[in-house]
């Protein structure tokens, strides 16, 4: 059967299509009488209006598009759960995409976006995207950096110092008397990874404790245990007496691998720290000391942002950036 149209309805009641058009649109023009009868051809035809099409011949969507590294991580959740609720305050919708660290993925989010004419886009990029954002913006889709500051400030962005964070982890180990650490992470192409990894150097030198730098692929439960299996099995000399993680998520599998051991303890042999402080480091098994970013934050601000450039287009670019804050737990207890 094909699908009514706003002629259809206007037949069915009636009524002109201007008619139907003001129901949908304005209906405080339009008669009581002349709004009950639309309302009911539309009940009757079955009749959905595409908001697609009108939004379309508008110029402007009212959906926002979200790209994010990887939908699992809880980090991210949160992110576009703020996003999401101030978004919907301002009678828009978000649409989240998740690039799942791939630089392919992540343009093919992009693509379709501009190809949908949405309202602006959020990102929180695998790779270099700052060039494609200023052409987007340079078209009339706002776009704004989320997790990640840009190079030159010639995008808006809203992150948190994530070089304060890697230096706040490392300190917290030196300070619990731990001189050997690890720091987990990777891939290193990602700007976050690289920021905490410089500030784990700078509190590592600052209090003459060692660094060494164990890159994984992928931000993962599972890349977080097999390199924890591989620092298990050194010789007892040979290991690091604490561990910081790039995120919670590879510091659950490295506590995973640790523990499962059963060799080494956690904190008494090993002290971990991890990054971002989802809901379930609170949980684990042995408690986890995380760095706290604000992600429903960093998410609302993200929109609050963009909406204002979509406003006033000729904006200056911002940058927000928000400090993180040491959350200590049973992990990184001093011997």
């Amino acid at each position: 059967m094909p699908t009514a149209s706003v002629r259809d309805v206007a037949l069915r009641a009636g009524v002109s299509v201007g008619t139907v058009s003001n129901v949908l649109n304005r209906p405080d023009r339009v008669s009581p009488d002349a709004v009950d009868r639309v309302q009911r051809a539309i009940d009757e035809l079955g009749y959905v209006r595409n908001d697609a099409a009108r939004q379309l011949r508008a110029g402007r969507s009212s959906t926002i598009g979200l790209v994010v590294l990887d939908v699992s991580n809880p980090f991210f959740a949160e992110v576009a759960r703020g996003a999401q609720e101030e978004a919907a305050g301002h009678g828009f919708t978000v649409v989240l995409g998740n690039s799942d660290e791939n630089d392919a993925r992540e343009d093919d989010y992009l693509d379709l976006f501009e190809k949908q004419r949405i309202h602006g886009v959020l990102i929180s990029p695998n790779g270099d995207v700052e060039e494609r954002l200023r052409r987007l913006r340079s078209r009339g889709t706002p776009a704004v950096l989320v997790d990640r500051r840009s190079e030159d400030a010639s995008v808006s962005s809203v992150a948190v110092d994530d070089i304060a964070g890697g230096r706040l982890a490392v300190e917290h180990l030196v300070q619990a008397g731990r001189r050997r650490i690890a720091y987990v992470g990777g891939p290193l192409t990602i700007r976050q990874v690289t920021d905490r990894l410089e500030g784990a150097r700078l509190a590592a030198a600052a209090g003459g404790a060692a660094l060494e730098v164990v890159e994984v692929s992928s931000l993962s439960v599972l890349e977080g245990r097999r390199a924890g299996e591989h620092l298990a099995a050194r010789p007892a000399g040979e290991r690091p007496d604490a561990i910081f993680a790039a995120n919670d998520l590879v510091a659950v599998g490295l506590l995973q691998a640790l523990v499962m051991q059963r060799s080494l303890r956690v904190p008494e042999d090993v002290a971990l720290v991890g990054y971002d402080d989802i809901d379930f480091a609170s949980t684990a098994v042995v408690p986890l000391t995380s760095i706290r970013q604000p992600s429903r934050l960093i998410g609302e601000t993200a929109v609050q942002i963009l909406l204002e450039e979509a406003e006033d287009p000729g904006r200056p670019p911002q940058e927000v950036v928000f400090q993180p804050e040491l959350i200590a737990r049973a992990s990184s207890a001093a011997r």
